[in-house]
């Protein structure tokens, strides 16, 4: 006669533990490798936009309003009114003679669709109170409150909605588009952004389990530099003619950590492009809070 041997209850709940063991010890290390790929891939897109910007400053006199460029529409034919989507826009800065592709604008953890558009707040404003001095802006070789003149600070917050100058005309001809799709009175209209540039705007969790679409590139941040510029103002906008090295470009808070009541960590999971080439990992709840105004 001849008998079966199986696995015994107690052999198979030894074989799934060791599974389960060799699954949770694997799963963290293939998390933090994709993350860190994932980093370093920014990391790169983040550097080649700046060198971009550079060319188009060579090219310009100057930089460009925005990264990529406002969201446009379809005038006339089958697709009329519909947004032109990203990758085959007309009015944009830097895509595609400077960078060739737009994947080069999506961060790695946002995948939007090339057709999705959105509008944007501006982010935080420093909420340290006033003094508090982080640069000589009246240049008396000295760091003191009378540095910090309120009109140096950031000019406008979240409850703020970003806008940009009205063209001469809301129909362009040439390039077959409606330039502005949401048509305002007045000398300014709402800035429309595709949504896979997620260097000129990004979408971050609020408190409450909101979510708001922020602002992350802009020529100026600065009462000052907004409206009448002066020789005290923080020279760190890009808008300036020989901005400083630690002028912050933009920031990438697609990898930030979050407490349960959507409040970023002090964790440093921030990106931030410096003007001077320098791509660096700076705390998250800092960045949040401060905005253009960080000093690394």
């Amino acid at each position: 006669m001849s008998s079966k041997k199986g696995f015994t209850l107690t052999e198979l709940l030894v074989v799934i533990a060791i599974i389960a063991i060799l699954a949770a010890i694997t799963f963290p290390v293939y998390a933090k490798v994709k993350d860190s790929a994932y980093r370093n891939s920014d990391s790169g897109h983040m550097n080649a936009i700046r060198s971009a910007l550079l060319l188009y400053r060579f090219d310009q006199g100057g930089m460009p309003p925005a990264l990529f460029g406002y969201a446009t529409q379809y005038l006339a034919g089958p697709n009329a009114g519909a947004v032109i989507p990203a990758d085959s826009a007309a009015v944009s800065f830097l895509y595609p003679r400077r960078v060739e592709s737009v994947e080069s604008f999506r961060p790695s953890f946002d995948r939007p669709a090339l057709t999705d558009i959105t509008t944007a707040v501006w982010p935080n404003q420093d909420p340290a109170p006033v003094p508090s001095e982080i640069l000589d802006l009246n240049g008396d070789g000295v760091i003191d409150s009378a540095d910090d003149d309120v009109n140096a600070r950031q000019d406008l917050g979240p409850g703020s909605t970003v806008t940009r100058p009205k063209p001469d005309s809301t129909i362009d001809s040439t390039l077959g588009i409606i330039e502005n799709i949401e048509a305002e009175t007045g000398s300014t209209i709402k800035a429309y952004f595709y949504n896979v540039s997620g260097y000129d705007v990004a979408t971050v969790p609020t408190a409450g389990g909101g979510t708001r679409t922020e602002l992350r590139y802009t020529l100026f941040w600065t009462h000052w530099g907004r409206t009448t510029g002066n020789v005290h103002d923080d020279p760190r906008q890009l808008g300036y003619a020989d901005p400083p090295a630690n002028t912050i470009v933009t920031w990438n808070s697609f990898f930030r950590n979050y407490d349960q009541d959507g409040i970023p960590r002090h964790d440093k999971r921030d990106l931030v492009l410096f003007l001077g080439g320098d791509v660096r990992a700076v705390d998250s709840w800092d960045m949040s809070q401060r905005s253009w105004r960080y000093l690394p």
